[in-house]
């Protein structure tokens, strides 16, 4: 999944790139680079190596203990029932698995499965032939709802509420307003950021799920899952070793693992241990806690050129030659997630785990963290 963006900023139209289905990848920096360590998609090719190493059924899918409870419940529940099931919201950070949580409800369903975007929908009449055309209990999975235009919005309501959608017929005088009906479906919606959607498309949602960042261990279980679908040889503690550095998160883990087993199959034996995952990683330059030279420089430039902070968004990104969007929804967050970074009313300050991580000593006058 990709980063939240706000689709009239100057950086989502340069820098978020869309892909045949509407899905949007955020992984690339206001100067054009890929990240390793970014959470959103990188190019088509990465997506057909997710689709290969998704789970397919609740069971094999791995950590959210709290969402994958509710979500059996109610799977349980609907198909017991005989019903459609009802609508999901999926939200959180990028990488965590929404899409793959969509697909493993149809599949759990055993009913058809349709997949857009919000970007993808640009008139009502992509909107109506999707609804009109669904089969019996099928999951529509819309990615990225929050980017879905106004007008479309509202034409949802009644479609996912009374399974009914108004079309008007014919212009002027003789228009005429004509009702659709449309077969039970489940509506599944995915968004990293839950707080720009209305409350009226918030209430059409039964079921709402959010999902957080993965421990250690879920994504050593990831990577070694992975692996043996991969066909990579990898013991417990190289597995270990790629968790740590990914970010909490199972689309890095598994970018990760694939760039170690390139450096294994050239430079070692084929086999992923811990001092071969350490080796391949230091040489991609993503460090212990996964960072990567643009986080190492965030961080530097708030120490080195402003004491530590606090420092305005404004001149932070002048300052690293990046788009404010960029810092505020790529960069920033995982770094205050992990206690290396915080908001301030005045702006943004490097915390003490920054400076000892960078090796630096925390000056005296800022007693703000201690």
């Amino acid at each position: 999944m990709a980063s939240g963006f706000n689709p009239n900023s100057p950086f989502a139209g340069k820098k978020k790139s869309l892909d045949l289905n509407g899905n949007g990848s955020s992984g690339i920096s206001s100067q054009g680079a890929e990240r390793l360590v970014s959470a959103g998609r990188l190019d088509g090719d990465e997506d057909a190596v997710e689709l290969k190493l998704r789970p397919k059924r609740l069971a094999e899918f791995i950590g959210q203990s709290k969402a994958k409870e509710q979500l059996a419940i109610a799977l349980a529940a609907a198909k017991a029932r005989g019903e459609a099931l009802d609508h999901v919201l999926l939200f959180g950070p990028p990488g965590l698995g929404k899409t793959t949580l969509a697909t493993i409800i149809a599949n759990e369903l055993d009913v058809a499965y349709q997949q857009t975007s919000g970007p993808a929908l640009q008139i009502q009449g992509d909107l109506t032939a999707i609804l009109t055309n669904l089969r019996e209990k099928q999951v529509l999975f819309l990615d990225e709802i929050h980017r879905l235009q106004p007008v479309l919005e509202e034409k949802l309501y009644t479609a996912l509420e009374d399974y009914q959608m108004d079309i008007i017929i014919g212009q002027g005088p003789s228009a005429r307003t004509h009702t659709l009906e449309i077969r039970p479906f489940t509506f599944v919606a995915a968004t990293t950021r839950p707080g720009l959607l209305s409350s009226p498309l918030r209430s059409r949602f039964g079921i709402l799920l959010r999902l957080e960042f993965y421990t250690d261990d879920e994504l050593r279980f990831i990577v070694e899952r992975s692996a043996e679908v991969l066909g990579v040889p990898i013991d417990s503690d190289g597995a270990a070793e790629i968790a740590v550095r990914s970010r909490g998160t199972p689309r890095i883990a598994n970018r990760l693992l694939r760039r170690v087993r390139d450096y294994a199959e050239i430079r070692s034996d084929g086999k992923i241990d811990r001092a071969t995952a350490m080796a391949a990683l230091d040489m991609l330059e993503v460090d212990s806690h996964g960072f990567d030279e643009l986080d190492r420089r965030l961080l530097r430039t708030i120490i080195e050129k402003y004491d530590g902070g606090p420092v305005g968004l404004n001149t932070l990104a002048a300052a690293l030659a990046e788009e404010q969007d960029a810092l505020e929804e790529v960069y920033e967050p995982f770094l205050i997630q992990i206690g290396f970074l915080d908001r301030t009313p005045r702006g943004r300050v490097a915390t003490r785990l920054a400076y000892e991580h960078l090796g630096l000593e925390m000056p005296r006058k800022n007693t703000l963290f201690g």
